[in-house]
């Protein structure tokens, strides 16, 4: 979803727009439209909200009118949805240096992802001498270096449910589950960047700054991948919070740097606008083998995680007392079966 819309975007549009500007935003509309109905038969996947329709049904199946999921007791209102709906990712930004470290790497990544909407026709139009929709076709590229991205990403997964099953010590790690894949694409991604800056000449063919795009897209994807698949086995709970925390952040840097695009390779040329985009790349690369190497010790220290400790301790505390109120009960009734058989 983060690659194939955008890059798919500029294909149909370059051939469609020559014919009516209209075509464009029908086009969108459809699209929508399609996405919508696909939207309603997805399944819920937030954790706490599938406790609370686990609750439900135990309510309905058993008549006991006094089990509750943990956030059906949780206080609702507008001082609620302002404290922890709003305010919470901020406080993660603010405070939380894994959040604050995955925000500033994803932004300029997503950023940089928004800004060659702009670059690109430079390059290829400008350059090359390409239409609309030829040079929509050098985003293909991008797209097939995600779909390499994805594959490279299930085969690692899969690697990982095998050590889980074996109970390999670095299977439980959360720094070892997903990181390694950000430490491959982040190099991927800056080379992609200097390569396209110094090949797009005129005396080089066009496929050679346009093969670029394919470590782009791995990297692109890789470092996404990993960093917000992270951020979720770090926070499980308050995930959601560090994901909005993340979307915040990348949304406006993805709405705001692209519009710098156009002055800033005119000014430093294509060549050294990707280079500047290349260095700053290059020094977000350290963010994923700091987390590897101090990450246990960053949460350890946050007030996140020590929560979400506590909050596991007191559910399986709870658990227990759960388990030896079932077995006091089991044993109460053989006893009073064991009197009626006497």
């Amino acid at each position: 979803a983060t690659t194939c819309g955008p890059m798919l975007a500029p294909l149909i549009s370059g051939f469609v727009s020559p014919v009516s500007w209209r075509w464009t935003f029908w086009v969108g509309l459809i699209v929508a439209s399609v996405s919508l109905l696909v939207l309603l038969f997805l399944p819920e996947t937030y954790g706490p909200t599938i406790l609370k329709h686990r609750a439900k049904r135990l309510r309905l199946e058993t008549g006991n009118p006094n089990i509750f999921a943990p956030i059906e007791l949780e206080k609702k209102g507008a001082k609620q949805m302002i404290t922890v709906t709003l305010m919470r990712p901020l406080n993660m930004i603010a405070f939380e240096a894994i959040v604050l470290f995955t925000c500033l790497y994803l932004s300029l990544a997503y950023s940089i992802f928004y800004l060659f909407f702009s670059a690109y026709p430079i390059i290829f139009s400008g350059i090359y001498n390409m239409s609309p929709g030829l040079a929509g076709l050098a985003f293909l590229p991008i797209l097939l270096g995600a779909m390499i991205a994805l594959a490279t990403f299930l085969f690692y997964d899969s690697i990982l449910q095998r050590a889980k099953l074996a109970k390999k010590p670095w299977a439980i790690i959360e720094e070892y589950r997903r990181l390694p894949l950000a430490c491959l694409g982040g190099p991927l991604y800056v080379i992609s960047l200097f390569w396209l800056g110094w090949t797009a000449r005129s005396n080089i063919h066009w496929i050679i700054p346009m093969l670029s795009g394919v470590p782009f897209g791995i990297g692109f994807m890789l470092i996404f991948m990993a960093l917000l698949n992270y951020i979720t086995d770090a926070y499980e709970t308050y995930a959601a919070s560090g994901m909005a925390a993340t979307s915040i952040c990348r949304s406006i840097f993805g709405a705001l740097l692209p519009l710098a695009a156009k002055p800033m390779y005119e000014r430093l040329g294509v060549a050294w606008a990707g280079s500047l985009l290349g260095f700053l790349s290059l020094a977000m690369t350290v963010i994923p083998f700091v987390f590897i190497r101090y990450g246990d010790r960053i949460r350890a220290n946050s007030k996140f995680c020590n929560e979400l400790r506590e909050m596991k301790e007191k559910e399986k505390e709870a658990g227990v007392k759960e388990e030896r109120g079932l077995a006091d009960e089991q044993g109460r009734g053989s006893d009073v079966g064991g009197r009626r058989e006497q």
